[in-house]
């Protein structure tokens, strides 16, 4: 049944509110629940990762959360600019956030945020552009900076 025109204004609209916000857009997000459990990482191997330093970590907040704390080594792409980020040339990447761009196979791209919602976004955005091995870190920086004390 097509939707009806009050429905598509306000779907309208609340895309251009969340793009305002920093928010991905809805056409990009996968189908909910399509992410697996096996792209879920855990405090305690995402702190031997950190430690490690053997992994890409992303900090998917806004710019003004990560200035209040963010987890070392984590490089700033919003959610909103995740999936334009991962289709970017390498080089172009590379100039644009400072890091290498991941890897399609990659097995240590991580992605985090302040409670784990838009990282689970932005790691299936991920998955759907063919890095299957890109993980969530679900306790995300309210978690860490509680148990790292930062």
């Amino acid at each position: 049944m097509p939707l009806s025109r009050p429905v598509c204004q306000l779907q309208k609209l609340l895309g251009q509110a969340g793009r305002s916000l920093g928010l991905a857009r809805v056409s990009s997000t996968p189908a909910p629940g399509s992410m697996d459990r096996g792209n879920v990482i855990s405090h305690k191997d995402m702190k031997v990762l950190v430690d490690s330093g053997k992994a890409r970590i992303i900090d998917v907040r806004l710019p003004g959360e990560v200035a209040n704390g963010h987890i070392d080594n984590s490089v700033n792409i919003p959610v909103a600019e995740v999936e334009e980020a991962l289709k970017m040339d390498p080089e172009a990447f590379k100039m644009k956030y400072r890091m290498d761009k991941p890897q399609m196979d990659d097995e240590n791209l991580i992605f985090y945020c302040q409670r784990g919602r838009r990282a689970a976004q932005a790691t299936e955005i991920a998955i759907t552009l063919g890095y299957a091995k890109a993980r969530n870190y679900e306790g995300s920086y309210k978690e860490w900076s509680e148990k790292e004390g930062k």
